[in-house]
């Protein structure tokens, strides 16, 4: 029978040690011949990026060596860092951010000389033997960093060759088949890809460079995702020109809807090499897409025509679901050829996986998951979808995940605290995959709930537009509802709130605890503490973000200031935790330094934790471990309950 004993105190066999010890990041699938590929991020190599094959033969084995980091810096973010064609690796290295070539068992070779560019979004055109790629320039520290579509010779010989340029961003260049055609993307400051971008195209001259480009759709308000073409060369994209982001192509000049739906087949563009769809063959298309917080696979057959002329547009545009169980796609990766589609796909009961699906038979296959440890379902929450009523009519989402350990009840009576989520971004979504740090805090007798608060995607334009200029009102006010909503409901203790995030998240948490007094508690990982620093320092990529989020500054500096937590630290009354890295370009570590000297100063019970070598999130094992359990221990103290674990102590100022 489970024992009796208070929410907090439950011994879990989810530790932060068997947390960091198995798990690995899985990202960027890449299909090259009979050969898988994808990129691992493995924090027990300090946070290395690795780039990984399975062969035909099954056998799964690592293609760069040590200490090779597959990474790129461009827009910080990142993604996009390497691709395979005909068993030949093309990779940027994080340290020198130089383009290396790989083959066999060969040493890895640079094809870019050293300096301050920075390379993305490789894709090789085999019929030019060269590579091309985004190159951000960072030559000249008086002026903004310069974005450009460029080639590369296979062999490192010869100058880079500019392709297209004149735009603040570019990205996803995609060529068509047999490589007569280029589509790539472009958006310009204070856009970002989500707001507006534009979708281009153009043929090759006989001399490799590109005819005039011609603009096939997107503009400043309207949001170009993933250019892909078909077999047959026909140019497919998503947009968001009905709200939601949906599948489009264009045939004979003419753009036409592909299965409209009150869906979403795209993720934010934070990092380059995203896709959620490909090609099986001109009349199948597999893709995923997410509704209601949930991502689902299915097989669409795009083209209203047959063998027998056209046909009803409606009828034949039909949408296979598939018959799995992954309810989140990590950055929407999906790969497909004529044989098989691989993504990385996950699931509540299973972590992110690397999953193939034989597209002959059905037949599924994981070929690697995010975490080697596998936990008894007894000790596993499973999420919740919930909508609760916010501020102005409106309604919000979440993901609720109650306290669950099967070696123990609650005491009769007594809520369970509840731990509130504020996912990065702003633009980002909780997803729905099982996420052991999450299960850490339900299995020891914490309640959680994930916010998809106004401005998270996965809901349509509408929905990311309700946080345009009201950052910092409209994510606190969800973040605050949904607990309100939960306590109202007997699922959490009105007592026992505390609300945590990283970097936007972090920026929601620590407006929340200044400017609401709902939590009792709150840690901020990377967090923004002053707007108007943000605005002023902040990489290129982000530069103008605040104009959407905030208004534009200098002219709107006031209101800078006003949503800032820094400038009201009077306002709040209540602990805080701050986690930090020190090599931050993001946000810079001065904003977590700045804010726990002004609460400490204030007598608030305050800690900060930096971290040498980390950057815009914790990529360490040690340091992940360290900081979930120092904000267990942190809330442990504030609410004087016993943890279960012998934890190492955090110094707490003011306690």
């Amino acid at each position: 029978m489970p024992n009796d004993c208070s929410y907090g105190s439950w011994k879990s066999p989810i530790t932060s040690e068997m947390i960091v010890s198995g798990a690995i990041g899985l990202g960027q699938v890449i299909l090259d011949g009979e050969d898988i590929y994808w990129v691992e991020s493995r924090p027990a190599e300090g946070g290395r990026n690795v780039l990984v094959r399975h062969g035909s033969d099954g056998q799964i084995s690592d293609v760069t060596p040590p200490p090779f980091n597959v990474r790129t810096r461009v827009h910080e973010y990142g993604g996009g860092a390497v691709t395979v064609a005909d068993g030949v690796a093309y990779f940027c290295n994080f340290v020198d951010q130089r383009v290396y070539r790989l083959q066999g068992g060969q040493a890895p070779e640079p094809i870019t000389p050293a300096g301050e560019m920075r390379y993305a979004d490789l894709c090789v055109d085999r019929a030019r033997r060269r590579l091309l790629c985004i190159r951000e320039d960072h030559s000249a520290p008086d002026r903004e960093a310069e974005n450009s579509l460029v080639s590369l010779d296979l062999d490192g010989r010869g100058e880079p060759i500019t392709l297209f340029s004149g735009s603040d961003f570019c990205s996803s260049p995609c060529l068509s088949p047999g490589g007569s055609a280029l589509a790539w993307l472009s958006w310009d400051h204070p856009n970002m890809p989500w707001d507006g971008a534009r979708l281009w195209s153009a043929r090759f001259r006989q001399d490799g460079s590109l005819e005039t480009p011609v603009l096939v759709a997107g503009g400043d308000s309207e949001s170009i995702f993933q250019p892909n073409w078909s077999p047959g060369g026909v140019l497919y994209f998503v947009s968001d020109r009905t709200n939601w982001w949906n599948l489009y192509a264009q045939r004979n000049g003419d753009i036409e809807p592909v299965a409209p739906m009150a869906a979403e087949f795209a993720r934010p563009q934070w990092m380059f090499g995203t896709a959620t769809y490909g090609f099986q063959s001109d009349r199948r298309v597999i893709c995923s897409y997410t509704q209601g917080g949930v991502w689902r696979q299915a097989v669409i057959d795009p083209d209203p025509r047959n063998d027998e002329g056209p046909k009803n547009e409606a009828d034949s545009k039909t949408v296979e679901p598939w018959p799995t169980h992954y309810t989140e796609m990590n950055r929407g990766d999906v790969a497909v050829d004529s044989n098989q589609a691989v993504m990385v796909a996950g699931s509540p009961s299973e972590p992110y996986s690397v999953v193939r699906v034989d597209l002959g038979s059905g037949m599924t296959s994981v070929l690697r998951r995010a975490t080697s440890n596998v936990v008894d379902p007894a000790y596993l929450s499973t999420p919740e979808p919930i909508e609760f009523p916010t501020e102005n009519g409106a309604t919000a989402h979440a993901l609720y995940y109650p306290p669950k350990n099967g070696d123990f009840a609650p005491i009769s009576g007594e809520l369970p605290p509840l731990l509130v989520k504020s996912h990065g971004g702003p633009a980002g979504a909780a997803g729905a995959s099982l996420d052991l740090v999450i299960q850490y805090w339900t299995s020891r007798g914490f309640a959680v709930v994930d916010v998809n608060y106004g401005g998270s995607t996965g809901y349509g334009r509408e929905y990311r537009e309700r946080l345009r200029g009201r950052w910092g009102v409209v994510d606190v006010e969800d973040c605050v509802n949904a607990a309100q909503f939960l306590v109202a409901t007997k699922r959490a203790d009105g007592d026992r709130l505390v609300i945590d995030g990283g970097s936007a998240g972090g920026f929601t948490t620590l407006a929340a605890l200044t400017f609401r007094d709902v939590f009792r508690a709150g840690a901020s990982s990377y967090g923004v503490s002053d707007l108007e620093t943000l605005a002023k320092h902040t990489h290129k990529f982000e530069s103008r973000y605040l104009d959407s989020l905030i208004g534009p500054y200098p002219q709107e500096r006031e209101l800078y200031r006003e949503r800032s937590p820094i400038n009201h630290v009077d306002r709040m009354s209540c602990p805080l935790i701050l986690f930090q890295g020190l090599e931050d370009e993001i946000v810079p570590p001065e904003q977590a330094e700045v804010m726990y000297l002004a609460v400490k100063a204030k007598g608030i019970p305050t800690a900060y934790l930096p971290f040498a070598g980390e950057q815009h999130g914790f990529r360490q094992a040690a340091n992940v471990k360290r900081v979930l359990d120092a904000e267990f221990y942190f809330y442990s103290k504030v609410f004087g309950f016993s943890p279960a674990d012998d934890l190492e102590p955090v110094d707490i100022d003011n306690l």
